[in-house]
């Protein structure tokens, strides 16, 4: 007979759990958890690793070399994977914990798993202070893993070993809630860890999760599809949410049955492919110029899967103040948002039943004709913008252009902060569904080397990712070149090298303000006529890569074509122009000084005035 009970330490008994955990992708019976991205120190190397250690061929740990980055990672390979499978990241105490809490915070935004797992300090207090704590004196609770609870959908700090009984779980179930999904972040204090418990037996096996459909309220599809019956210009945007119900396609058809043009937002993108006939591009400050007519003059908007970030409705001026919305979101927060008709409820499923509610109804063909029109004079103006030139040094539109143009159907773009976001949302033609990942909902410089290593890894040779990376992301974040050789997961990273922050100096001289610490020559520098410049092509080069610096778009031609056929992460670098963007899109509500002396900052501030005039009001 079997025994009733397992004696384990907890670092032993949470492994084994994990290991044990399930999940179905295509109908196929795969681990829920894939993997370990680890760094070892004070607080988790002696426990934790050992049980790790042991089970290495199950669940394989792979060795990082900054925290904050093999967190991102971990949330590349959850996106990459649908948030169908997960990954983990394990750090030590005090600093190796912090480094990682801003990894929480863009899985957070974005609404993607990953389970994080830190060291923490003694729940006994005998050693106290130790190695790497930090005090409070007047709680002396109080940890910096408590850092995470701001960024955490599921927080929990194991006080007794039984404690994991439930907290296990409910992180799970946590990150697998399409509501709910975040990150989920588990304390491990060193006197915890190394305590052996009698675990029940039952805690051990195998389980399978599904991810949950929630099916939506009848009432609320009702109301939605009356709603729907009396537009006469509706728009679909198409979320994030989407993709992760995989309802795409799914969308994609009804956008076409109905006659209802499909906009997109950022973390949208990829649901569909460029040229669907419905589609007219991402909505937003970094939209297309179709999507933006479009929404200003729609009386029934159509939100599936997006949280409505001020990217997508222009800090809530893209739509006048009658536009009626219905969002359709698993979410009941997002649902609710701006005075909405809620629809709560998995997409595919909603979409479905309001498919079935709308009977023989559809919108007049005039409607797609005039979208599909407005799509395609902004894509003539796209393919000028690309096209080369005599300048000195390329635009970022047409480094993209190239890059775009070598890109397999199988291949996925990843990019993340600075100007290169909406640079690509705007330029870069999605070939094959769910291949463009653009981490614009925390805006994380530093994202796309370490969220490629995830992507790499999730592909597992069916493509590689292409990251598109600027000077200063790069500078801020490219350890992972030297993991990605380590491991063997190849990306192909292009460094465009416009001399600083680009974007950031756009913005701020655009408001008004001279060009100031953003671009290095507007930087405290030595030498202000020649600053020095980073040749990355050595740089990756000595961590491993294969590499090559470009002079020329024909050079970039050349290089994406060689960097297809090499055998391990090849970086590219090439200058960019820091002062040439991609016109369109919608305007952004930022901050203006009020009064000020300079005429540029005054004349900023009331178009500032005159912009916020035209705002939607409501939560």
């Amino acid at each position: 007979m079997a025994r009733d009970t397992i004696r384990l330490t907890v670092g032993q008994a949470l492994v084994r759990y994990l290991i044990n955990q399930y999940t179905e992708i295509d109908g196929q019976r795969v681990q829920l958890f894939a993997g370990v991205f680890g760094i070892f120190g004070h607080g988790n190397v002696t426990c934790l690793s050992e049980a790790l250690e042991q089970v290495q061929d199950v669940l394989p740990t792979w060795r990082g070399q900054n925290e904050q980055s093999m967190a991102l990672a971990a949330i590349g390979y959850g996106k990459a994977k649908l948030r169908r499978q997960i990954m983990i990241a394990t750090t030590s105490v005090g600093p190796g914990a912090t480094n990682m809490i801003t990894a929480a915070g863009v899985a957070h935004a974005n609404r993607l798993p990953v389970l994080l797992l830190s060291g923490d300090t003694y729940i006994n207090r005998l050693p106290d202070p130790v190695l790497q704590q930090v005090e409070h004196f007047g709680d002396p609770s109080t940890t910096v893993n408590d850092s995470f609870r701001a960024v955490s959908r599921f927080w929990d700090r194991i006080a007794h070993p039984a404690q994991i009984l439930s907290s296990l779980p409910q992180a799970v179930a946590t990150m697998l809630d399409p509501a709910d999904c975040g990150p989920a972040f588990i304390g491990l204090p060193q006197d915890i860890q190394e305590i052996a418990y009698d675990y029940p037996a039952k805690f051990f096996e195998e389980k399978l999760w599904k991810i949950a459909r929630p099916r939506p309220d009848r009432d609320q599809i009702t109301a939605a599809a009356d709603l729907l019956k009396t537009a006469q210009k509706p728009l679909i945007i198409s979320g994030g949410g989407v993709r992760y119900s995989c309802a795409g396609d799914d969308l994609a058809s009804f956008a076409t049955a109905r006659g209802i043009p499909m906009a997109e937002t950022i973390a949208g993108k990829g649901a569909v492919v460029h040229d669907h006939p419905a589609y007219v591009g991402p909505l937003g400050i970094e939209g297309t110029d179709a999507a933006k007519e479009l929404a200003e003059t729609a009386d029934v908007v159509i939100a599936v899967g997006t949280r409505l970030q001020d990217f997508t409705t222009g800090s809530w001026t893209t739509f006048n103040a009658d536009t009626q919305f219905i969002n359709i979101n698993a979410a009941r927060f997002d649902a609710a948002k701006h005075r909405s008709l809620p629809v709560v409820g998995d997409a595919l499923e909603s979409l479905s039943d309001l498919d079935a509610a709308l009977g023989d109804w559809s919108c007049e063909a005039k409607h797609m004709t005039q979208a599909q029109s407005l799509y395609s004079a902004w894509n003539t103006m796209v393919d000028a913008g690309q096209a080369p030139t005599d300048a000195e040094v390329p635009s970022y539109a047409q480094v993209i252009g190239v890059v775009n143009k070598a890109a397999r159907p199988q291949d996925t773009m990843v990019t993340a902060a600075g100007g290169l976001p909406g640079e690509t949302v705007k330029n870069w033609r999605i070939k094959a569904p769910n291949t463009f990942d653009c981490e614009f909902g925390f805006s994380c410089m530093g994202y796309e080397i370490a969220g490629a290593w995830g992507h790499a890894m999730a592909k597992d040779g069916d493509g590689v990712p292409i990251v598109m990376v600027g000077d200063g992301s790069y500078m801020m974040m490219n350890s992972d070149i030297y993991s990605s050789v380590l491991s063997g997961h190849k990306m192909i990273v292009v460094v465009c090298d416009n001399g600083g922050f680009g974007v950031i100096n756009r913005l701020q001289t655009g408001m008004g303000v001279p060009g100031f610490n953003n671009l290095l020559k507007d930087s405290r520098i030595l030498n202000k006529n020649n600053p020095l410049h980073v040749d990355f092509a050595q740089h990756a080069a000595s961590m491993g890569a294969l590499s090559r610096h470009c002079s020329s778009l024909s050079d970039l031609e050349a290089a994406m074509e060689w960097a297809q056929t090499t055998d391990r992460t090849t970086v590219i670098s090439i200058n960019s122009d820091a002062y040439t963007w991609t016109p369109g899109g919608a305007d952004w509500y930022v901050g203006v000084p009020e009064v000020n002396e300079r005429e540029s900052i005054r004349s900023a501030r009331k178009t500032q005035e005159a912009f916020r005039a035209k705002q939607r009001r409501g939560v």
